[in-house]
């Protein structure tokens, strides 16, 4: 070799070598910040990552609502119960969700590499996604930190966050949190809870079987819910025993002799609507709002007797509606003091939840005419004073009787009995609009009235059942105004007396109602009040009243507010409310009068389209002879 050849090489070389330097240098500097990158990403992970959120109660607990006997009807929110212990556990629980989810989860770092490739090779085979790589770790990350969301980005973050809780966390305490926190079908999350709906024990004492059941729910817990779906359930539990025996975490023979498994929840027997627990549960909710672990068991006002019978009572006079063309019905049942004891809110929630009882703002026509009444009663007037019965313009509106004509004077008693509209009327003037919605507000309505509308005296102003269930309500129990609840009162509102005098004269006024007017289809064996209510071109058909300790309000109507066939407060609704009644008494649940009605004659049944409100007055029948 030359000198001039081993001059070049020698450069050559340092070329080279200067080179190598400069690529690994920046090799260096790449991985440096790389490292840095991955460092400062941890950072933000441990500063804002709740590491124990999977640990934490879920945002409000599971409410089980109670009837005033103490008897579960209802349930609503999602249940879960306090973090499982892995050590604690017999070794088999564990076992059944490793086996099935996550073979590898004590020899991998969060993200399981092999894992993922035989997925990829099995999918690949089958032409679809029949087998998944995700980690017991990464559902952790997935289902505590995460929005449900498919996207590529999404399963960065989860791999992100799975090496980052396999660096903070000991296996045990990932696994704890993953069987704390999945989701076991019927709003029940974690291992304790779902051990305790489906099978009624702590998850400490699961069998093998049991075991098995639940770690085979994780993969579709609505699909193979063991209550809805035991032969698909028990199918996947039997693959679970499987993957389990080939673990090597059971032997063959216990596989064999795992057996049946039977499911024991008396959980997922309770509805989680209802027009009532609908009704009831903001109010639960505000009272026991807050994270925690379990179930609150709260007692409510709700008789389930007598929503039995109220629901019965529905269901079989409403059976021929569709040939009078009325749609819906509602019934609010309560004491006097106000304590809701049964509620329909229409004639089925499954295929409509919307509360007629509570959400519907309707007309009450003539039921609303307890107002105007109570008013004059305080302007001085009594049941037996003559009331001018001729017709009455006031403001350019003439309102016309239901029967048509008028011209006869009669006393307020008989007009209140047959529902005159022109008595209404003049009273209204007589006593006054604010007067009358004053009377109303006493008594609970709180829609809104306006004193200056004279046909506010018809019950032109719309309220709800409920609100004018309650009214009626307040005149049961001589306080006012009544407030409608369906948990007991720690301390009542404040309520006033109503005057005595007034308060029988009432009385006297809604029992001629029942016993000699529009309301005779609701007479009873005992002493009943009440008043009929019939809107505009039918569209509305209310019966409110109360007898002994029970006070029931009934509306019939469409939701789109249509004409019904001739339906009025004294047919249909009547009828319900006498059903209703009639139950309650036979089942001993309203208190009995003991004071007997004279002249007692049950009402003969005519039909939905017999017009009630029709009947001749009784100052007529009196002069005829009738």
């Amino acid at each position: 070799m030359t000198l001039e050849e081993a001059k070049a090489r020698l450069a050559a070389a340092r070329v080279a070598s200067k080179a190598f330097v400069q690529r690994h240098r920046i090799a260096t500097g790449v991985a440096a910040g790389l490292l840095a990158l991955l460092v400062l990403l941890f950072l933000w992970l441990g500063a804002s990552l709740p590491i124990s959120q999977a640990l934490e109660p879920l945002p409000n607990r599971a409410i089980i609502l109670l009837d005033n006997q103490g008897k579960p009807f209802a349930r609503r929110g999602a249940y879960k119960e306090a973090p499982v212990v892995i050590d604690a556990l017999p070794e088999h629980v564990p076992a059944a969700f490793l086996s099935i989810e996550d073979r590898r989860f004590y020899r991998h770092i969060g993200v399981d590499f092999q894992g993922i490739a035989r997925a990829m090779r099995a999918n690949s085979r089958a032409g679809r996604t029949v087998e998944g790589g995700s980690t017991i770790t990464q559902q952790l990350a997935k289902n505590a930190f995460l929005k449900p969301e498919r996207s590529l980005r999404r399963k960065a973050q989860e791999a992100v966050i799975a090496v980052y809780l396999e660096l903070r966390l000991s296996k045990d305490e990932i696994l704890a949190r993953y069987l704390s926190s999945i989701y076991f079908g019927d709003g029940v999350y974690g291992l304790g809870a779902a051990s305790r709906h489906y099978f009624g024990k702590a998850p400490e004492a699961l069998s093998i079987g049991e075991a098995a059941m639940l770690a085979g729910m994780v993969k579709a817990p609505v699909n193979l819910n063991p209550v809805d779906h035991p032969k698909a359930a028990g199918t996947r539990a039997r693959l679970v025993l499987e993957a389990m025996v080939d673990t090597k975490a059971i032997t063959r023979q216990q596989a064999d002799t795992a057996g049946k498994v039977t499911v024991r929840t008396t959980r997922a027997d309770l509805p989680v609507g209802g027009y009532f627990a609908d009704w009831i549960s903001p109010q639960v909710k505000s009272a026991f709002d807050g994270p925690g672990y379990g179930e609150v068991r709260v007692t409510t006002t709700l008789d389930s007797r007598l929503q039995r019978i109220a629901e019965r009572a529905v269901a079989n006079r409403m059976k021929g509606s569709a040939k009078v063309k009325a749609g819906q019905v509602a019934v609010v049942a309560m004491r006097p003091d106000g304590r809701v004891v049964a509620m329909v809110g229409g004639q089925n929630y499954r295929q409509s939840p919307f509360n007629r009882a509570v959400q519907a703002q309707r007309q009450p026509g003539s039921a609303f005419k307890l107002f105007v009444y109570l008013a004059a009663l305080r302007d001085g007037a009594s049941p037996d004073d003559m009331v001018d019965g001729s017709r009455i313009t006031i403001g350019g509106w003439t309102p016309a009787n239901y029967e048509g004509g008028g011209g006869y004077d009669t006393t307020l008693r008989d007009a209140f009995a047959q529902s005159s509209n022109t008595a209404a009327a003049r009273i209204w003037q007589t006593a006054g609009g604010p007067a009358v919605v004053q009377a109303a507000h006493d008594l609970g309505i709180d829609s809104p009235l306006k004193a200056d509308d004279a046909t506010l005296s018809l019950g032109t102003a719309e309220t709800n059942l409920l609100e004018l269930t309650a009214a009626y309500a307040a005149v049961a129990s001589g306080k006012g105004p009544s407030f409608p609840h369906g948990r007991p009162f720690k301390s009542p509102p404040p309520q006033t007396d109503l005057d005595p005098a007034q308060r029988a004269a009432l009385l006297d006024l809604l029992g001629a109602v029942v016993q000699e007017g529009t309301g005779r289809a609701a007479r009873l064996p005992q002493r009943a009040y009440g008043k009929t209510g019939t809107t505009q071109d039918y569209r509305d058909a209310l019966f409110v009243g109360f007898t002994g300790d029970l006070v029931v309000g009934v509306w019939i109507g469409n939701d789109d507010q249509s004409p019904m066939t001739r339906v009025v407060g004294g047919g249909l609704p009547a009828l319900i409310w006498r059903d209703v009644m009639t139950g309650g008494l036979k089942a001993g649940l309203i208190a009995k009068d003991r004071a007997p009605v004279s002249r007692f004659e049950p009402e003969p049944e005519r039909g939905e389209e017999f017009e009630v409100e029709r009947r001749v007055p009784k100052w007529i029948r009196r002069m005829l002879g009738l």
